[in-house]
Parts: C-alpha cells; structure tokens; sequence
C-alpha cells in the first residue's frame, strides 16, 4: 500500500459521476478486467494506490457542484478491501455525500459494506442509495477459486438481505460467466433464485462470458492453469487472442436469464438497471401557507 496526493476526484456526466478512491485490488479474483496494461498501472496491482485527499477533494467537488445527482464507486476498485478497515476513506466519502444531499451507487463484492450501514440507510432517506454486489457463482468452493481473498456468495447473499430488510435497493452483476467454468444453467438458476428471495431489482448482465486483455488474459490464464489443468489450452483453441469470450451456452443462458428475471419481476436489461442506479430523485418540498 501506498500514499498519493490526487488531483481529482469525480469523472463523468452531469447526470451521474463516479469516483475511485482506491487503484489496484487485493481481492484476488483471477478474471479482473481492472488488471490490463491499458489502465497504466505503474506498481503492483495488490500494491493499493491510496487517494489519501480523496475525502478534500470531495467535498471541494460536492460543494461547487450546482445539481445534486448519484455518485457512483466501485466501478475500477471495489472500496472495501482489506486496506478500508483501518483508513475508513471511503466511510468518509459517505460522511460527505450525505452532507451535501447527494446519493451513491456503490459496487463491491465485500460484507464490509456493512460497516456502514448507518450511513447507508442516512444516504438512502435524504436522497438515494443503491448497493451493487457481483455475483458469479452459487459454489462456494469455486467461489474461493475464482475469488480467493474476499467473502463467498452465500455471505454476500445475506448482505443483500440486510440492506433489503433496512431499505436500501440492489443490484447484482452477474458477471463474468466462464467459458467451460461456471456457465451452467444450475449455476445460473441458482444464483438468480436466491436474487429474487433477496429481493434484489435488476441483475446485470453482459451477455455469458468474459473478456481478456493483455495483463489480464495472463493472470487468469496463470489461474486456469493451477486450478484447471488443461482448460487454458481449451480457451486458446476455442478463442485465440479473442478479447470477447463468449460462452457456448451464451444463447440458451441467456433465454434462461430473461426468463427467470422476468418471472421473478428484475430488471434484465442493462440499460434498465443503469437507469435504476443513476436515476436521481426529486425530492418534494413542503411549502407552508407563509411561503404562498
């Protein structure tokens, strides 16, 4: 872990911004997209990049920002690795959202969200709140495979039913689906039936497989061959260099998926879920007989 002075913090629209207080993860998983040389990384990806200003440099964008709208993290570096327990930057980012009357998209696939809850149901009651947690298998033994250093599905399964039981919507991204790994319709139903329990309201989804780029294609290819032996000369054969590897099933699970999220009354379509996320309420103010 390191320390660094940024020089910003918020990117994106006026619609809706996101924010990265962290670069590099230490969760472990072996299909990280956030791994490849086209993000530039100059040290270690477990080295963890640290924004030590973040939290300056929020409040410096929140307080000159005219609209309020959503504010998204998580996207490139989920903000509750192992580092968030001693730092808390990002609880007091939260601190600063909910100050200003803004709301937050958070994306993470760790029960340390629950750290801030209180924060998360404040946020939730004076603007919006929605917490995205990646799902991609029902096996938790695959699940410590495929994402070594972080809680499994059935932990994050009950996160999601806490913050349903406090109020605070979510969303899963149900992504990546591996190719000859974890792309079978039992581990599809499995996954988007226990979503429905949980009252989830919309799963993403990319369409049953994953993508590689160079740095990340050699990661994972380095997994496949210590937990898979013989399944990367499968994926060479299969696809190449590709950097879209669609699952064979991709057709018949994807049918299966908008069947069952139909069913069950999720969003499915992506578009629909960012919409969802990114939606900023319009909150209606009382007015009293003086101000007539």
């Amino acid at each position: 872990m390191h320390f660094v002075d940024a020089k910003g913090i918020l990117v994106g629209s006026s619609g809706h911004v996101g924010m990265n207080i962290y670069r590099g993860c230490t969760h472990g998983c072996i299909y990280c997209d956030s791994r490849s040389r086209c993000y530039q990384f100059s040290h270690d990806f477990e080295d963890i990049e640290v924004k030590q200003n973040a939290p300056e440099l929020l409040e410096k964008a929140l307080r000159s920002k005219r609209k309020k709208c959503m504010i998204g993290t998580g996207a490139m570096s989920d903000p509750y690795m192992h580092c968030e327990e001693q730092l808390k930057l990002s609880r007091r980012c939260l601190e600063l959202i909910l100050k200003y009357g803004f709301g937050v998209a958070i994306q993470t696939k760790s029960d340390r969200i629950l750290r801030d809850l209180d924060l998360l149901e404040e946020i939730n009651r004076s603007a919006k709140c929605v917490v995205q947690m990646t799902l991609t298998t029902w096996d938790d033994e695959l699940c410590g495979i495929l994402e070594p250093n972080v809680c499994n599905t059935k932990r994050r399964m009950e996160v999601l039913k806490i913050l349903r039981d406090r109020g605070i919507a979510t969303v899963v991204w149900m992504t990546p689906i591996l190719p000859f790994v974890n792309d079978t319709e039992e581990n599809i139903t499995a996954i988007l039936e226990a979503c429905a329990d949980a009252g989830v309201k919309g799963i993403i989804d990319f369409g049953m497989g994953l993508t590689l780029r160079e740095g990340d294609r050699e990661y994972y290819y380095a997994a496949l061959d210590k937990h898979f032996p013989g399944l990367k000369e499968r994926y060479i054969r299969s696809y190449g260099n590709a950097y879209e590897l669609p699952s064979p099933k991709a057709k018949e699970l994807t049918k299966l998926f908008r069947g069952i999220c139909r069913e069950k009354g999720m969003l499915s379509r992506p578009e629909d879920c960012f919409r969802f996320l990114y939606e900023f309420p319009e909150k209606e103010t009382q007015l009293s007989i003086f101000d007539l």
